[in-house]
């Protein structure tokens, strides 16, 4: 039966995040990362249930909230997608200290596309994975599209985001704006599985096109076939934490 401890450590910011480490009732193949996607935390039914099908494979796998989500300290306004990519450094130079440094890691939407950015910093992993993942990080502010200009004008704005209020500031869409995920995966010397639903009404289906053009071999692609961009059915997570576990075996 898997195991599950709660870890602490300090994010990019300086704010102490907080982590799950799903572990397997025997040997550990593989230490693995997880990041959310957008708002959300690390105990979104994809991450869990992902987590969980890994930890039957023999993959030990860390998943965290961002700073100012979930039960991380820090304030969300305050955030943005380079601070994410700080905080998966530090969550994997956590586990390189006080663990196993991770040999794969894995992003869902929002959180594929931080991995992407992150990995050139994460030389312990050899393997990357994303689900749903924008190739446009500015994508995610369709989320909000109607407050953009108050956003811009004012400095920030409150918005609902899957109807929890949420503070976007200036600083966040200038900071998505401005990323540019292309030039990390061109340069990602590590093995790609790009896995995207056909169907994805969030992220469409021509991201996975451009994110898996962008990078070298080895890649491969796995589509989620009419899973929703959350992931959010049972049999549809654990296809793809199987898939995950099945791909990831010749870089472990």
């Amino acid at each position: 039966m898997p195991l599950t401890e709660r870890i602490t450590f300090s994010g990019g910011q300086g704010h102490m995040l907080a982590g799950r480490l799903d572990k397997p009732d025997g040997a550990i193949r593989a230490f693995a990362l997880f990041a959310h996607c957008f708002t959300c935390t690390k105990d979104i039914y994809a991450a869990s249930r992902i987590s969980g099908v890994l930890t039957q494979r023999g993959f030990a796998v860390l998943r965290f909230d961002f700073t100012g989500l979930g039960a991380s300290e820090g304030d969300f306004a305050n955030t943005n997608f380079s601070s994410n990519i700080v905080d998966l450094v530090a969550a994997a130079d956590h586990m390189g200290a006080h663990l196993r440094a991770p040999s794969l890691i894995i992003g869902h939407s929002l959180g594929g596309a931080a991995i992407l950015a992150a990995a050139g910093q994460i030389d312990s992993a050899s393997a990357v994975v994303t689900l749903g993942a924008p190739a446009d990080i500015a994508h995610v502010v369709h989320n909000f599209a109607g407050h953009i200009d108050n956003i811009m004008t004012d400095g920030e704005a409150e918005v609902q985001l899957a109807g929890r209020p949420f503070t976007i500031k200036r600083q966040f869409i200038e900071d998505v704006r401005t990323a540019r995920l292309e030039e990390h995966v061109r340069k990602l010397d590590k093995a790609l599985l790009v896995m995207h639903a056909p169907l994805d009404a969030t992220v469409g289906i021509e991201n996975a096109s451009q994110i898996f053009g962008w990078a070298k071999h080895p890649k491969s692609y796995v589509s989620l076939d009419k899973a929703d961009h959350l992931i959010s059915k049972k049999a549809d997570a654990e296809y793809a934490g199987n898939m995950i576990a099945t791909w990831a075996e010749p870089y472990m």
